[in-house]
């Protein structure tokens, strides 16, 4: 079974008399990539912030690999990396010098290391190049490059795909797959790209006011099945169709001149066998499977993400 990597513990904070965090409670295994997103100003970079430690707790404690960042944060903070909103490069340096200034604060980081990391990113043919002259995409991938260089057990990105191209946004998602499952590594990203995170992630928590609102499973088929979703029934005869689902208690609406069903996954073997017991001729059955847009807006009323 799979170590836990980051733990949030009743984790809290303050500032003046206003409660950002309320006592938030998460935590993420090794290997595993979880989506941290919410409104703006939900508390999403604070939380990040505090994690890496860059804002004192007011309350509640942060582990990583069981190490507390309050009582032993330099053995804690040495198994981070992270980007944290914009990565802090030297424009003046160039690639590679920018990586060597970085390997320095951490013990055995080799020249080969930065090599291999210098290729996972794609920058082999500008890496010698000044940072003053790289694209935001090129700094967004060197800024990646200096937060795993060290092998961290728990990656902290914040909108890791902001200025990538879609060939770009799709390599990035790939090597954070590849660096959980092959590295074990526990990653949690932040992105406005909901489409992206859904790709990317094994799990989600939405964040709003100081508190985790929702966490759910991107591919448990088993929290699918429990819920409630709406399926295109692709028929002959409508009207017989429309019939025998009223019938089974259904409501059915109209769309595009295919009939639509509310009713949950486990269910549809049974809907789909009585419509075959009524001599109802079926071209095909289509659930139309909610996005991640879709619940993030409904839980949070509609909130712009941020």
């Amino acid at each position: 079974m799979s170590q836990v990597a980051l733990e949030l513990k009743d984790v809290k904070k303050t500032i003046g008399k206003k409660e950002i965090i309320k006592g938030l409670d998460l935590s993420i295994n090794q290997g595993e990539v979880y989506g941290f997103i919410g409104p703006n100003g939900a508390g999403k970079t604070t939380t990040i912030r505090m994690i890496v430690g860059l804002m004192k707790l007011s309350g509640g404690d942060v582990k990583i690999l069981g190490k507390s960042i309050q009582s032993d944060y330099k053995d804690a903070a040495k198994n981070i990396g992270a980007i944290v909103e914009n990565p802090e490069l030297y424009p003046f340096m160039t690639g590679w010098q920018n990586l060597m200034h970085y390997a320095r604060m951490y013990q055995g980081v080799t020249k080969e290391r930065i090599q291999e990391v210098v290729a996972l990113v794609g920058l082999e043919k500008v890496i010698n190049d000044k940072v003053g002259k790289y694209s935001l995409g090129m700094r967004q991938r060197l800024g990646v490059a200096q937060a795993i260089l060290h092998k961290p057990a728990v990656l902290i990105l914040d909108e890791p795909t902001n200025g990538l191209d879609p060939a770009g946004i799709r390599e990035i998602r790939d090597y954070i797959r590849d660096l959980a499952v092959k590295d074990n590594v526990a990653v949690m990203i932040s992105s406005h790209l909901l489409s992206e995170i859904e790709l990317m992630c094994d799990r989600i928590g939405i964040i709003q006011q100081g508190e985790l609102i929702k966490e759910h499973s991107v591919h448990d088929e088993s929290e699918a099945a429990q819920e409630d979703l709406k399926v295109i029934v692709d028929v002959k005869d409508n009207e017989k169709t429309e019939v025998v689902l009223k019938e089974l208690d259904l409501t059915v609406e109209k769309e595009a001149g295919k009939l639509v069903v509310e009713l949950k996954r486990d269910d549809i073997p049974n809907v789909v066998k009585k419509l075959v017991e009524q001599g109802v001729e079926i071209y095909g059955v289509t659930p139309i499977k909610a996005t991640l847009e879709d619940q993030f807006l409904e839980l949070t009323g509609g909130n712009v993400i941020g």
